[in-house]
């Protein structure tokens, strides 16, 4: 047996060992409230931020453990708390980022959730609560492998490792090109792992090597100057309503795809997935048809997508014979690969002005970009993490196109240039990240957590 192959069997059962620990870790963080929306509890962040730090201290393995805070530039105040580590390689190994998130999405509707959302609950292998996938749970993958990788090498290691757990990623990462700015030379790697995506499914690893970019905003529309009588006026004068429906529905065609000129689709190849496997993953019921053309991963990775979000418009319990004088909604427009996200939403802004029915008035704000990214797989990194993954999982990885944004990512680009970035995640396609009852998939964790960790061996021993 040659020393590579001894020190990656010690590291492969040292991870084994650590899942355990990791998941009662998790459990604790999951238990913590830590949404960073406005409006929410911010020492619940900060509480949070402390936990983490506490288990990034226990690794006993970094020069320099903090929890730090960027000034959002454009309201001067201040970020989310984020817990930023580093430790310098040596005898010329490479230094590794490790990035996630502690912060969590809001809750929604309590009565929707089967548990407690802030109680981490185990059914049927798998463990409920807001927070157990997306992406406490990308902490802890982090954390077990490195736990890992002190059981087998000991704390002396040679490879680089600065980790970076942002505190407001689910919140927009306001302050995060300031962080990376204030940073640089503390976070600055060769490699990036950015745990915060999915897998192909629950049994079969992917490397997420395209996402699409964002453009969200809030759009008002308004056509009288004060509300008036639906029946004194209505038929004869145009309520914001009428003007909002007609508006909204001129951005998608007849089979639901976007019908504006301007927004880009991506020409590439896709792997085979069908109706039922969207059906099932979505909860898309019998009757009701998907949207768009052509192949279903195709209009999800590689094509433009609007999507209403919310709207501020009189409730139903409140609803009387009233025309609405002004009607706001969110939309938020995930952008094709390839598109910068301020063109596509230039050229969004630039079809409701010329669709606006009736002569309503329209004013955009809180307009908010996040670039799509591709990733460059001719590395060496990209390779040892295919291997670790394949070794992990026991399955060929995949490489997947992910319709959702991070658009950090774009600012990781910018700032670390040289750096090859590996977008990897712990969810599976029923995590329901975002929703009620969102979950971890456990053994889904466990081979995420071992991959890590043969990745970090490996980095460890090249030179």
């Amino acid at each position: 047996m040659t020393s590579d192959t001894t020190r990656s069997a010690a590291v492969r059962e040292a991870a084994l060992t650590q899942v355990p620990a990791a998941l009662a870790d998790l459990g604790s963080l999951v238990r913590i409230p830590s949404v960073a929306f406005p409006g929410f509890d911010r020492a619940e962040v900060q509480r949070s931020a402390e936990a983490v730090k506490a288990l990034v201290d226990g690794l006993g393995i970094f020069e320099h453990v903090e929890i730090k805070t960027a000034v959002i530039p454009e309201t001067g105040e201040e970020g989310m708390p984020a817990v930023l580590a580093t430790r310098k390689a040596r005898n010329g190994r490479p230094t590794i980022l490790l990035y996630a998130h502690h912060d969590v999405q809001p809750v929604g509707d309590d009565s929707l959730w089967e548990s407690p959302p802030f109680e981490p609950t185990l059914r049927d292998g798998r463990i409920y609560g807001r927070g157990a996938a997306d992406d406490k749970a990308g902490i802890m993958a982090h954390i077990g492998a490195l736990r890992a990788l002190v059981d087998a090498l000991g704390p002396d290691f040679d490879l680089g490792v600065n980790l970076f757990f942002e505190g407001e990623e689910e919140a927009g990462s306001a302050s995060f090109a300031q962080f990376l700015s204030d940073n640089a030379d503390a976070l600055r790697a060769d490699v990036i792992v950015v745990a915060d995506s999915g897998n192909w499914d629950s049994e079969t690893p992917a490397l997420t090597v395209s996402l699409r970019g964002n453009a969200r905003f809030t759009l008002d529309i308004e056509t009288l100057e004060h509300a008036s009588h639906s029946g004194m006026f209505g038929g004869a004068v145009p309520d914001a309503m009428l003007a909002a429906v007609t508006l909204l529905a001129t951005l998608w065609d007849s089979d639901g795809a976007v019908a504006v000129k301007g927004l880009e689709s991506r020409d590439a190849a896709t792997p085979p997935y069908s109706e039922e496997t969207l059906r099932d993953e979505a909860g898309l019921p019998a009757g009701v048809s998907p949207i768009g053309r052509d192949e279903i991963l195709s209009r999800i990775w590689n094509k433009p997508s609007i999507t209403i979000t919310g709207i501020d418009a009189p409730s139903v319990r409140n609803a009387s014979n009233t025309l609405s004088p002004k009607v706001s909604v969110v939309i938020s427009t995930r952008v094709a690969p390839g598109q910068a996200a301020a063109d596509a939403f230039a050229a969004i802004e630039a079809h409701l002005r010329a669709h606006a029915p009736f002569g309503a008035r329209l004013a955009f704000r809180d307009v908010d970009f996040g670039d799509a990214f591709l990733v460059d797989t001719s590395g060496p990194a990209v390779e040892k993490a295919r291997a670790a993954l394949e070794s992990g999982y026991g399955r060929t990885p995949v490489d997947i196109g992910v319709g959702g944004s991070i658009p950090f990512i774009a600012d990781l680009v910018r700032e670390f240039p040289g750096a090859e970035i590996l977008v990897t995640g712990v969810e599976d396609p029923h995590a329901r990240a975002h929703s009620p009852n969102e979950s971890l998939h456990v053994d889904t964790f466990r081979h995420a957590l071992l991959s890590e960790a043969l990745l970090l061996e490996s980095l460890d021993a090249s030179e």
